[in-house]
């Protein structure tokens, strides 16, 4: 019988831990016993999910920083990202956000809400000066 690659999975976990979480935890697919889906849990975590300090994952959480299909963080850069200071993403939330569609207090986006907006349709002066002195570093 053919077997296809979510019929498995990979992991790894660094040996080096921080209050008990592996500095770096890879994880794909399946767990090979159980059947269950693996989740990257680490400070570091990489994998289909995942939840960690960072994490790159389709699906993730990271405290600091996600990456991903579908991330939230404090830092979320994704196609759909929750970010609680910043998201960039096609469909971005947080309190600075860029994106497609967005919504935040400060927002650049083709359609957003917010209470500072530069959009298509609304080209507000404070949103265009805070977006300047971000991409500046001012």
């Amino acid at each position: 019988m053919m077997q296809t690659m979510w019929q498995f999975g990979f992991e790894w976990k660094s040996k080096i831990t921080i209050c008990g979480l592996p500095l770096a935890h890879i994880a794909f697919g399946r767990d090979a016993k159980s059947g269950k889906l693996l989740v990257a849990k680490g400070i570091i975590a990489i994998g289909q999910f995942g939840i960690g300090v960072i994490t790159i994952a389709q699906f993730g959480v990271g405290i600091l920083l996600g990456i991903g299909q579908f991330a939230a963080g404090i830092v979320a850069i994704a196609q759909c990202a929750v970010g609680i200071y910043f998201g960039l993403g096609q469909l971005a939330v947080g309190m600075t956000v860029i994106g497609q569609c967005a919504i935040g207090k400060y927002v650049l986006a083709q359609i957003g809400y917010g209470t500072y907006v530069y959009s298509s349709m609304q080209a507000n002066a404070e949103a265009l000066n805070y977006f300047k002195d971000l991409l500046l570093c001012r």
